[in-house]
C-alpha cells in the first residue's frame, strides 16, 4: 500500500477553499508555541483560526502555565493574514493519567503517546463541533518525532465521529520544522526539551546522564 502524502492532501484542500473564495474556521490544537510558530504562519493565509491549549500531559503545572505564556506571547508578536485566537484550558493532568492507565512504562513514541493523542485530538473535536469550527486539526505533526500517519488516521476517526473535518496535513513536510526553529529564534521562544509528560521528561533526564 502506498503511503498517504498528507501535505499533498492538505494542498488540494487549501486550493478548493480558495477556488471557492471563502475563509473557513479552523481550530488548531497547539502542543507548544514553537510547533505552532510555523503552522499559524502558513494556515493564517487562508483560515480564521483558533488556537487550543489543551495539553493535560503537561508536567508539572508551572511548565503548563509557562507553555501557556509563551503561546501567548506568540500569538500577540506575530502578523497574520487573518485573526488568530486563543482558547487555553484549565490544568487538568487527570484526564491524562486517567487515560494512559496501565501503559506509563510504555516507550516514547509507542501506545502510551497514542492514547495521549486520542485524549487531546477528542477534546478539540468537540470544542469544534459546539463552537461551529469547519475543521479541526493539531499542529503535533511537526515534530520529526511524531507520527504524521498515525495522528492523521487518528483525526479523521474521531472527525467522523464528532461530525467535524480534520484538516489532514504533515506540517513537518517543506520545511516546516526547521521554519519553526527559525521562528523560534526570531521571536525569542523558550523551547523545551522534553515532549511534556512525566514520562518523558525521566527519559530524556535518563539520556542526560547517559
Amino acid at each position: 500500500m502506498n503511503k498517504i502524502n498528507y501535505q499533498s492532501v492538505l494542498d488540494n484542500t487549501i486550493k478548493k477553499i480558495t477556488s471557492e473564495n471563502r475563509v473557513p474556521k479552523l481550530i488548531i490544537h497547539s502542543c507548544c508555541a514553537p510547533c505552532s510558530s510555523y503552522v499559524l504562519e502558513y494556515l493564517s493565509r487562508y483560515f480564521k483560526i483558533t488556537v487550543l491549549y489543551y495539553n493535560p500531559n503537561i508536567f508539572p503545572k508551572e511548565e503548563y502555565e509557562y507553555r501557556i505564556s509563551e503561546q501567548e506571547r506568540l500569538i500577540d508578536s506575530m502578523q497574520f493574514v487573518n485573526d488568530v485566537k486563543l482558547i487555553a484550558s484549565g490544568y487538568t493532568p487527570e484526564d491524562f493519567y486517567s487515560a494512559v492507565k496501565g501503559n506509563e512504562n510504555e516507550p516514547e513514541g509507542g501506545k502510551r503517546c497514542r492514547l495521549c493523542f486520542n485524549v487531546r485530538l477528542r477534546y478539540t473535536a468537540a470544542l469544534a463541533k459546539k463552537m461551529n469550527f469547519d475543521y479541526f486539526t493539531t499542529t503535533l505533526s511537526i515534530s520529526p518525532l511524531k507520527n504524521a500517519e498515525v495522528l492523521n488516521k487518528l483525526g479523521a476517526e474521531i472527525g467522523k465521529e464528532y461530525g467535524v473535518e480534520y484538516l489532514q496535513s504533515d506540517f513537518k513536510k517543506r520545511n516546516g520544522y526547521k521554519r519553526s526553529v527559525e521562528l523560534s529564534k526570531e521571536y525569542g521562544l523558550y523551547r523545551q526539551d522534553y515532549c511534556g509528560c512525566i514520562y518523558s521528561k525521566m527519559e530524556r533526564e535518563k539520556l542526560k546522564q547517559s
